[in-house]
């Protein structure tokens, strides 16, 4: 998603949404991975990263970090937890809305700064 970013708040937005859709697609791949024999399931982190970097003021240094999940594997070598990763789905959508939400706000709030509205 390619995001027209003129701000901090801004970039946080778009941040955000970059890290939230990483985290969909990843979790896609779990599920679409649940049968496979020693598929590892792995997770998505970007929140820590955006918090520092909001703190440091360095925007630009966002990571998004994807790790092993620490479920416990099976006997075919699998960890995927179809009901974790079902939940994980339902709640990245939801913070997907949000910021998308978030994001028109915010860009119909700079237009009404502007005098565009």
């Amino acid at each position: 998603m390619s995001l027209s970013v003129s701000d901090a708040v801004g970039s946080i937005l778009h941040a955000a949404v970059e890290g939230v859709s990483v985290r969909q697609n990843v979790i896609a791949d779990n599920i679409a991975n649940v049968d496979t024999p020693g598929y590892i399931a792995t997770s998505v982190d970007f929140e820590s990263s955006l918090r520092n970097a909001i703190a440091d003021g360095n925007l630009s240094e966002v990571g998004i970090e994807r790790t092993a999940t620490d479920t416990p594997v099976g006997a075919n070598g699998n960890n995927v937890d179809l009901r974790k990763e079902t939940l994980a789905a339902v709640q990245s959508q939801f913070q997907y809305q949000v910021l998308t939400r978030a994001i028109t706000d915010h860009h119909n709030l700079v237009k009404i700064a502007a005098g565009a509205m």
